[in-house]
């Protein structure tokens, strides 16, 4: 799949705003102390995708009710779904000037969706990040049994790999900002059993 930057600045995949808001000295303190001890960006990326993947819990995992969506509040409250970990990941990659984008599926089986075994479908949230002139997917929802993802340039290890026969999408757009639809909802929920009513289906 060919992924397609929705606007070609690629300085936008650096911005910072209300939602990716790595100017935050909390987000700037952790990045800096992921940046201890690491060789290169690569090593960096690597290291922000591992934080953000094992030690937010993904809030179904955790059974955690709680909604967040900026970048600063998931580093704090170390709790989030797919789309507000992506979120906090793109802030720490951003603030050591590595270019982030946000893309998405739209899967059936998806545990950032339905309470009720999957039976509908739902967005997922992911990052790509660009090194050597290309964009590399990540998924850091969190793993457990049955998901293993992995931080990659080389190969994609993504949590959950769309299933085309069940109708299951991936999407090439590389998004600059969060989608306002995914983004609409986070804010609007009051906690995550609401959220997972209003959680879009497709894009």
């Amino acid at each position: 799949m060919e992924l397609i930057q929705n606007t070609p600045d690629l300085s936008a995949y650096l911005a910072a705003d209300e939602v990716i808001d790595h100017h935050h000295p909390l987000v700037r303190e952790t990045a800096a102390r992921l940046a201890e001890g690491v060789v290169d960006s690569y090593g960096y990326a690597r290291a922000a995708y591992e934080f953000v993947r094992d030690t937010v819990p993904h809030s179904q995992d955790a059974g955690d009710p709680r909604v967040t969506w900026r970048a600063s509040d998931v580093l704090e409250l170390r709790t989030g779904i797919c789309h507000a970990k992506a979120h906090a990941l793109a802030a720490l990659l951003r603030a050591e000037d590595i270019p982030t984008a946000f893309c998405y599926q739209s899967l059936l089986h998806d545990d950032d969706g339905d309470d009720d075994g999957g039976s509908g479908y739902v967005v997922h949230g992911l990052v790509a990040v660009r090194f050597n002139g290309a964009w590399h997917r990540q998924d850091c929802r969190g793993n457990k049994p049955g998901v293993d993802a992995r931080f990659s340039l080389d190969g994609e290890r993504l949590a959950f790999p769309v299933d085309p026969q069940s109708n299951e999408v991936n999407y090439p757009v590389l998004y600059a900002e969060p989608h306002p639809v995914v983004l609409s909802a986070l804010k609007a929920a009051p906690d995550r059993p609401h959220l997972w009513k209003t959680l879009p289906t497709a894009l």
